[in-house]
């Protein structure tokens, strides 16, 4: 189990006459998240979606509160944590000049991965992503799709439980949004633990077990879209988040 307990980041910032305030990108947020379940994380841009990520995937040091992984922490168990999570952010750069083999192969032997078990994860995973037509193929010759998914082929190579996933399918055709999508639910077909964040409220009402709605990093509503549609009386999660700011589509 993945627990979130109380997490707020407080950054400062300068405002005008270079004067500095402190201001919240995450504010007291808590949650779990079970065996074979898919969290989303959802949000306008802003909202403090990609800092709560940085936080519980241990980049980023949190102001205050605990994540725990199977009641292990950052604190004791850094090293341990760290090699049983996948984590993709919206920004990550890959290395252009490789091909996805070569990429996929270095990555391996990052997490001590053997050679044998490396051959079979990149042909299981070339598989799943529908790879095999470009897995030898330099990088910096991928569309963004494809490109898309060798970033998250690196994050698969050393089998993870947690997947903690910023965006994943932002930017892309529906072609590849769909295989990304589809991997996702065979991932929690098999147990893992997933954090999804988006702005896109139909994708993540297809694929999330529950939500979390959070606006200038502060939670508006948890549950389960059926749960959150039946509470704000609305027929979408797209309508249920504007109901929870007041009915106020502007996102300023």
């Amino acid at each position: 189990m993945l627990k979130v307990s109380h997490l707020t980041k407080k950054f400062e910032r300068t405002i005008k006459q270079k004067k500095k305030e402190e201001f919240y990108a995450d504010n007291d947020i808590s949650f779990e998240v079970k065996e074979g379940e898919i969290l989303g994380i959802l949000g306008p841009n802003g909202a403090g979606k990609t800092t709560l990520l940085r936080m519980i995937a241990g980049i980023l040091s949190p102001t205050e509160g605990i994540v725990s992984f199977d009641e292990k922490d950052y604190q004791h168990n850094e090293i341990d944590i760290k090699k049983e999570i996948a984590y993709l952010s919206g920004n990550t750069k890959i290395y252009n000049s490789l091909s996805c083999y070569e990429l996929l192969k270095m990555c391996a032997e990052i997490y001590d991965v053997s050679e044998e078990e490396t051959k079979t994860r990149i042909t299981e995973i070339a598989k799943t992503l529908n790879m095999q037509e470009f897995l030898y193929q330099r990088i910096e010759t991928l569309s963004t799709g494809q490109t898309q998914r060798v970033n998250i082929a690196r994050c698969l190579i050393h089998n993870p439980k947690y997947y903690i996933l910023d965006e994943a399918t932002s930017g892309l055709d529906i072609l590849s949004s769909q295989v990304i999508l589809n991997f996702i639910k065979k991932e929690k077909e098999k147990g893992k633990i997933i954090l999804y964040s988006t702005h896109y409220m139909e994708e993540a009402e297809n694929i999330c077990d529950r939500v979390i709605m959070i606006h200038k990093g502060r939670v508006l509503e948890t549950g389960t879209p059926e749960e959150i549609k039946k509470k704000t009386k609305t027929t979408n999660l797209r309508d249920a988040f504007f109901c929870l700011l007041g009915g106020k589509k502007d996102e300023k």
